[in-house]
């Protein structure tokens, strides 16, 4: 069986390690699923080459088809990974402002498995303040495990082990989410119809 996970990063530079953490989150993710006969397909959604289209679709209401083609991405993927570096104690404006475009609902149920960069390990409690709430808000299942990396950590073989520990343990959580949840896909409008007495009987 094949599962779609959608990868979601904010980094501002190119590579940026909000790109390289994402990639290991979604590695890990990728041999726990493998376990299980399962898997995957990967797509990355670099919010840096969307940044004019979701500041347009603030503005204006309507997707470009580039930012429209990430957002089908994200909505019927059958788990998300979003990693955004951290600035000013939060998550980035561009990262926020991506989230704000999708429509009310989207997430729901949909397993979600949430990273962070920044300079230094004192940055890492915006995972529990600011990037969690944001996911428990969309009412998305959020893997227990959040990864923040800081420099240090790809720079440091030491540090680096410890990483590749806590992205082993939320890659084995998110399949485990994906594993209780039913493949996801597009809705059918022609699924379970309303009945057309019913709805004569709503108008009268």
């Amino acid at each position: 069986m094949t599962r779609s996970i959608a990868v979601v990063t904010a980094g501002l530079s190119q590579p940026s390690t909000s790109r390289l953490l994402a990639d290991r989150l979604a590695q890990a993710t990728d041999r726990a699923l493998r376990l299980h006969d399962e898997h995957t397909i990967v797509t990355v959604v670099e919010l840096r080459e969307l940044a004019h289209e979701i500041t347009d679709n603030l503005l204006t209401g309507f997707a470009a088809p580039r930012l429209a083609e990430a957002i089908k991405a994200v909505t019927t993927a059958d788990a998300v990974i979003a990693v955004s570096p951290v600035f000013s104690a939060s998550y980035s404006g561009l990262f926020k402002s991506f989230f704000d475009v999708l429509d009310d609902g989207v997430l729901e149920g949909k397993p979600v498995l949430v990273g962070a960069t920044g300079g230094t390990a004192r940055h890492s409690l915006a995972l529990e303040f600011a990037l969690r709430p944001l996911f428990a808000y969309l009412r998305a299942a959020v893997a227990p495990t959040a990864v923040f990396a800081a420099s240090e950590d790809f720079a440091s073989a030491g540090a680096g082990k410890s990483l590749a520990g806590r992205a082993e343990r939320a890659g084995r959580e998110l399949a485990d989410l994906v594993l209780r949840r039913p493949l996801a896909g597009p809705v059918d409008p022609f699924d379970n119809p309303t009945p057309f007495e019913q709805l004569l009987g709503n108008n009268g």
